[in-house]
């Protein structure tokens, strides 16, 4: 088993790149709020494919350091996981239709029915609207969003912002998340 660490230019650049993605993330939920009625269905395809975008480079990155090591094909192609891509340029497909239709609570065409790709993910689309009904709860996905909602709210030195737009619950553990990045100033010497 090779033991080789990650090289330090390799690992700085994947740190960077993956703080670029997660704060795209952290901006495709901020504009999923009712106070961006205006502009939610383009930035949130904007931030979305650009987080998309810029975890495949970091794949790409680290899979040519692979290359270059002599790590063989298949291997990397393995863990490429190449068989799950789907190119965005295609547009939607079926299974992404069927599930909007699932989210919606419309039925599916008798023809769209007829694949169970698309009746499972119209299913899971239903199942998703179900869930929708009940107050959000899941404590680890309130968590991650507090998170980067009160760093980006520190990141943009603008804590009160959080209050104006999350659910209350989130905005309080976001306000206590900035408020523990909050870097205290130095004393003079």
């Amino acid at each position: 088993m090779n033991t080789t660490p990650m090289p330090e230019p390799l690992r700085r650049a994947i740190h960077q790149l993956v703080s670029e993605g997660v704060q795209n993330c952290q901006e495709v939920l901020r504009y999923t709020e009712p106070d961006q009625a205006h502009t939610w269905k383009r930035m949130t395809l904007y931030r979305a494919t650009d987080a998309a975008d810029t975890m495949n480079f970091v794949a790409m990155l680290i899979a040519a350091y692979c290359e270059r090591t002599g790590m063989a094909p298949e291997t990397l192609q393995s863990y490429l996981q190449v068989g799950q891509q789907e190119l965005r340029s295609a547009g939607p497909q079926e299974e992404s239709r069927a599930h909007v239709a699932g989210l919606l609570g419309e039925a599916l065409s008798y023809e769209a029915m007829r694949a169970s790709t698309n009746r499972e993910e119209h299913r899971e689309g239903q199942l998703e609207a179900e869930r929708a009904q009940r107050p959000e709860d899941d404590p680890q996905r309130l968590f991650t969003e507090a998170v980067l909602h009160g760093l980006k709210a520190r990141l943009c030195e603008d804590v009160d912002s959080l209050d104006s737009y999350l659910p209350p619950q989130v905005a309080l553990m976001a306000r206590r998340v900035a408020e523990v990045l909050e870097v205290p100033e130095l004393a003079a010497t």
